[in-house]
């Protein structure tokens, strides 16, 4: 059709003087900004045009450059990491939302609060409870986490990776924000749960889920989005993902005293160090809208020192007071 239209112009330019203006093909300066319909679902962005070949003279399309390779790893869109297939199952893109990759250090820190009580017992009870507590703490709760996160980053993950659920239209508006409170519901019920089952008279574990969750949402959402800048929110992220799960665990099984927060919260300087290492990947898309991330605000050199020191040295103090 296009080529239809491309000779007939070229014949008539030939049979009349009349001048016409050559036809100009313009690529956007800037990613356009994504709307997520409230209804449905909107396909992946559409990047027109581009170059024109010099021998045949017929457009071609441009690809976006950080488009997944079309062999992605299913096995990657699984756990929720860079190098995902592009799935169209509905709950696949769900999990691949939650992040799995994620949960492991929220369940070893319910582990380790569990044994640091020293009123855990391998009985079936408290193993049973042990195990809501992980499920509270990594699918439930961390999964909220990541997908608010990705929520609110729809528009860096649109300049990052387009093809992400949520910038590409994989999902819809409606079906994430319902996931995000399903989770969240899930995460503090599970909390309360676990208060009744332990006789608890003040719900500290629900208390704690509910902290966890509000330092979620204002770690990725606006006005506070603590993300925004990189040692405040780094931090913050290290903390949920190293102290509260601990917090859990030894509440669940005995008593969190304020020494134990304390040093807890001292060692979450490790987990700046982790949270850094997830800004790397997002270099260009917070740099464009004005996140001061630490590999941004410092450069990549330093913002590596600074996450390889975050980590040794915390490793290193423990390691010595031991």
């Amino acid at each position: 059709m296009a080529a239809a239209h491309l000779l007939a112009a070229s014949s008539s330019s030939s049979s009349t003087p009349a001048f016409r203006a050559p036809l100009r093909l313009r690529s956007p300066a800037r990613p356009p900004h994504l709307r997520l319909s409230r209804t449905g679902r909107r396909p992946f962005p559409v990047f027109r045009a581009a170059e024109t070949d010099a021998k045949d003279g017929a457009a071609k399309p441009k690809a976006p450059e950080k488009a997944p390779a079309g062999s992605g790893s299913s096995f990657n869109q699984l756990l929720g990491i860079k190098g995902a297939k592009q799935e169209s199952d509905i709950w696949k893109i769900r999990l691949q939302l939650t992040k799995p990759v994620t949960w492991p250090p929220l369940i070893w820190g319910v582990l380790c609060g569990a044994a640091a009580s020293g009123n855990f017992h391998w009985t079936v009870e408290d193993v049973a409870k042990s195990i809501v507590c992980m499920i509270m703490s990594g699918p439930c709760l961390t999964g909220y986490t990541q997908t608010i996160n990705d929520w609110y980053d729809r528009d860096i993950d649109a300049i990052n990776e387009p093809y992400r659920p949520i910038p590409s239209g994989a999902i819809s508006e409606n079906e994430v924000i319902t996931q995000i409170w399903v989770l969240l519901l899930a995460g503090l019920g599970l909390g309360a749960l676990l208060d009744v089952w332990a006789g608890h008279d003040f719900p500290i574990v629900f208390y704690l889920a509910v902290g966890g969750s509000l330092l979620s949402y204002i770690y990725s959402a606006p006005p506070l989005k603590l993300k925004q800048n990189g040692w405040i929110g780094n931090f913050a992220l290290g903390a949920s993902y190293i102290s509260l799960p601990w917090w859990a665990g030894q509440a669940l099984f005995g008593t969190l005293t304020p020494d134990i927060v304390v040093l807890t919260t001292l060692y979450s300087i490790a987990g700046l160090g982790i949270a850094i290492v997830n800004d790397f990947k997002s270099i260009e898309g917070d740099r464009t809208l004005g996140l001061q991330s630490l590999p941004v605000a410092f450069g990549m050199e330093t913002a590596k020192w600074i996450c390889v020191g975050a980590i040794d040295i915390t490793q290193l103090s423990v390691a010595g007071k031991t």
